[in-house]
This record gives structure tokens, C-alpha cells and sequence, in this order.
């Protein structure tokens, strides 16, 4: 599973496809206070990046992905 939906945050796991993007925005939407852990994540579609920020929910570790670090922010 790519993306597993906890209490306090999303965490993405690997190669998270574009299929997974409306369910990840809609989690993200439904949070008091958005999270997602990329430590684990290897690999976005441009659609969940998309996702990513336009809603900018707190970010936790680092993606593997260099340039998807650089993407979002992360230095």
C-alpha cells in the first residue's frame, strides 16, 4: 500500500502513483492539522506533487529523491 492514512499523519511509501492522488487530497482536506512522513517515499506523480502543494500540509522526513526533496522545499 503507498499511502497508509494514521491518527496523525499520511505516509508515503514508495512509489505513490497518480491513482493516489484524489485520495490523498481528500484525507488532507478532512485534517484539522495535515501531515504527511515522506521518509519512506521514493518516488511522486506529478499529480500527488500537485496535491502536495497546493495544500501544504507539514512535511515530516525526507523523501530518497533528491529532487523531490528540492521540489518541496526540503533542503
Amino acid at each position: 500500500m503507498p499511502i497508509r492514512y494514521l491518527k496523525k499523519h499520511a505516509a508515503l511509501e514508495g512509489r505513490i502513483a497518480a491513482e493516489d492522488a484524489e485520495g490523498l487530497q481528500q484525507w488532507l482536506r478532512a485534517q484539522a492539522k495535515p501531515a504527511v512522513a515522506l521518509d519512506k517515499c521514493e518516488q511522486v506523480h506529478a499529480a500527488v506533487l500537485q496535491v502536495l502543494l497546493a495544500l501544504r500540509p507539514a512535511l515530516q522526513g525526507r523523501p530518497t529523491d533528491p529532487w523531490l526533496a528540492a521540489a518541496l522545499g526540503l533542503r
